[in-house]
């Protein structure tokens, strides 16, 4: 993150604009707003300028810019053609440790104007950074489509029961979900709706009548894959409620950055021989946490209940009574076969789909072999890698045919997907020349000819 974004607070402030142009009238509208006096530097103003100067809007103080006009001054914005002046202005704002902006040039720039969407008291901001002004604006426009104008009245509005509520529900996670309840239910169609008396006169009505548990809950969440575009709404919406999220090493970044940035995390990734957690001790501690009262995100890679453990985990929750939801989540064999162009399912190749864990629970790889070599059928092998010798040998030694096509998948979906097809024969040579890192998913069937003439992503 370049720049860090701050909500400031510069009512009666003074910030001192320098040029002659347009481009400082729109600035000076959003100073305003925040409730700043506004003062110019430059001769020859344009129309726009001169109407705010006339009506006192703003005061203009000289015609050509000195660093004494810097005194008093909280934030400076320079729109001045002049290179040598923009370069003065930002040397003596700098030296004085003043916020400064010149228009159209980062490199001199303090800090940047975002494009701010105003629902006083609720106000947000948008920005890229001041490299892209065209993508701000876009997604400025969708943010605003999602804040109906009503927003501010809904705040203020709150605002006035916030301390009924605080001495009715003592605990914080009570009061957090009143809140969340109420701003996203009757009470906020009500004050959309323009009907502010009812609005307020409904939530009078709830607030101790309503008991709100103190007991946590706990969301198992699939994450998917790893992009983070595949996630449900209803993963992404429990995600960003979360006060703690638990997660393991198959959960990608981008995926965890979308939880709040006050939320607790707590890795708990497993890998082969390599238990950071054992199962058992993160069964108790998801438990320990909703006692405390806290909602609980368990982010797995996947999906929960595909080789993620998900039922050991609830058991543990349904026999200890704590709440619980499971959201599903698109599975490693489904993402990653997709990304890759290889269709798990093909009526001239395969006509069904069987999914297997690489190694079993006591970390051996003993399996139904003779199973899984029939016609018309493929093969998804999750936590296959460190095995691949394993089950290639078995495969062939019941019969499989030695030439039939195999792909390995590692990081799918993901930027750094990388794609690796041979046959079964030469699996186990092929990935010494290639760097395959886990998560590896490996496909074995027909389908995977059609790799060639399917694939998209890579």
């Amino acid at each position: 993150m370049e720049y860090l974004p701050l909500f400031v607070r510069m009512q009666g402030k003074k910030a001192l604009l320098i040029g002659n142009n347009e481009t400082l009238t729109r600035k000076h509208t959003l100073l305003k707003s925040a409730g700043m006096e506004i003062y110019l530097v430059g001769d020859a103003p344009c129309q726009e300028l001169i109407e705010l100067i006339d009506s006192g809007v703003i005061k203009k103080t000289a015609d050509t810019y000195s660093e004494n006009l810097l005194d008093n001054i909280s934030i400076v914005v320079c729109s001045n053609e002049d290179s040598a002046i923009a370069q003065r202005v930002s040397n003596d704002a700098m030296a004085r440790e003043l916020p400064v902006n010149i228009v159209n040039n980062t490199e001199l720039s303090s800090f940047i104007f975002p494009s701010v969407i105003d629902r006083s008291p609720i106000v947000a901001a948008v920005s890229s950074g001041g490299q892209i002004p065209v993508m701000t604006r876009i997604l400025r426009n969708l943010v605003e489509s999602t804040l109906p104008f009503a927003y501010g009245r809904l705040a203020q509005l709150s605002s006035s029961f916030r301390a009924k509520v605080n001495a009715q529900y003592p605990a914080i996670n009570q009061r957090r979900r009143f809140w969340e309840k109420h701003l996203a239910g009757y009470f906020a169609e009500l004050v959309f709706s323009g009907k502010d008396k009812e609005a307020e006169a409904y939530l009078e009505d709830v607030i101790g009548k309503e008991s709100m548990s103190e007991t946590g809950e706990v969301y198992l969440v699939g994450a998917g894959p790893g992009d983070p575009d595949l996630l449900t709404f209803r993963a992404l919406r429990l995600i960003r409620q979360a006060d703690v999220v638990v997660y393991d090493r198959l959960v990608s970044t981008p995926i965890l950055e979308l939880a709040r940035q006050d939320a607790e995390k707590i890795h708990v990734g497993k890998e082969r021989s390599n238990h950071t957690l054992p199962q058992e001790k993160i069964n108790q501690l998801l438990v320990r946490l909703a006692k405390e009262g806290k909602r609980v995100v368990r982010l797995k890679g996947g999906d929960p209940f595909i080789f993620g453990r998900g039922g050991e985990e609830i058991e543990e929750l349904a026999a200890s009574e704590v709440p619980f939801q499971v959201v599903p989540g698109i599975t490693a064999a489904s993402g990653c076969s997709s990304y890759s162009g290889i269709p798990l399912t093909h009526r001239d190749y395969s006509q069904s789909v069987r999914f297997i864990t690489g190694h079993l629970k006591d970390g051996s790889c003993d399996l139904p072999w003779q199973e899984f070599v029939t016609k018309g059928q493929t093969l998804v092998f999750y936590m296959g890698l460190t095995g691949l010798d394993v089950i290639c040998s078995q495969l062939i030694s019941c019969g499989m045919d030695r030439s039939t096509p195999l792909a390995l998948i590692s990081k799918g979906t993901t930027p750094e997907q990388k794609v690796l097809t041979t046959t079964v024969e030469d699996a186990t040579e092929a990935v010494k020349s290639v760097e395959l890192k886990a998560p590896t998913l490996i496909i074995i069937g027909e389908v995977v000819r059609l790799r060639e003439k399917l694939r998209w992503f890579d």
